[in-house]
């Protein structure tokens, strides 16, 4: 029988700062929840709201797999290896930290917010060459979910150092599609972007996260038309 947890999306940590306001699914920075250390390979999942013209000054990483998503606005990006990008709604940014990445991030519009999920994977392998990647994946189909990383350069959208596989989708209300886990001892970690979704019996709002493991697939159902979701499909032993 399936194991399930749910966060829902009034549980999660909020830190608000003025030019930033994030809400952390998962212990990050002044947020600490014991029960809420990551899940499995997955670490963080930040919600974050940048203020026009504000953002992130030069920071370091190391041995994490960082990916953003942009869901409302742009951001400038600029990082030691030599890249200096705009990432947009649609985009998807993957960092590979390895032996270390020192990057900048701020919203590149001055008259409106820039939102984006942030989120930290841990990787299978540690003290990589550090790597930058940015697609920009064809998700207009509705009523499909569409890979946007796995583990793999030559498969569909990016890839990272881990056994990851995450899927975007956006959907009709009372479509159902059915999501098979990809390898043996992974969990898939749904987030709810927008709109209402059922998954194993569950109902889910926007914003909300469930976990989903020992079980070899699961029903996903939209409550509601429009409706978007990301799940993260990795390992339960990182």
């Amino acid at each position: 029988m399936a194991k399930t947890i749910l966060h829902t999306a009034t549980t999660r940590g909020h830190a608000a700062h003025g030019w930033l306001d994030s809400h952390h699914t998962f212990s990050f920075a002044g947020y600490y929840n014991p029960d809420r250390m990551s899940f499995g390979a997955l670490r963080v999942l930040n919600d974050d709201i940048v203020a026009g013209g504000r953002g992130f000054d030069t920071h370091p990483h190391d041995n994490m797999e960082i990916i953003s998503i942009p869901i409302e606005g742009d951001l400038e990006h600029k990082d030691n290896l030599g890249n200096k990008i705009i990432i947009k709604q649609g985009d998807i940014q993957v960092m590979s930290t390895g032996t270390g990445v020192f990057h900048s991030e701020y919203n590149a519009n001055a008259d409106r917010p820039a939102k984006f999920l942030q989120i930290w994977v841990f990787p299978n392998q540690l003290n990589v060459t550090p790597r930058y990647d940015q697609i920009t994946p064809d998700l207009t189909q509705k009523n499909q979910l569409h890979q946007i990383l796995s583990p793999y350069p030559d498969d569909a959208g990016t890839w990272i150092y881990q056994a990851a596989w995450f899927n975007l989708g956006r959907f009709d209300k009372d479509f159902s599609t059915t999501y098979h886990i990809q390898k043996p001892g992974n969990g898939v970690y749904a987030f709810v972007i927008k709109g209402r979704f059922n998954i194993n019996g569950q109902a889910l709002d926007a914003r909300d996260g469930f976990g989903i493991w020992d079980t070899d697939s699961f029903l996903l159902t939209a409550l509601e038309s429009d409706a978007e979701i990301l799940l993260m499909d990795v390992p339960l032993k990182p």
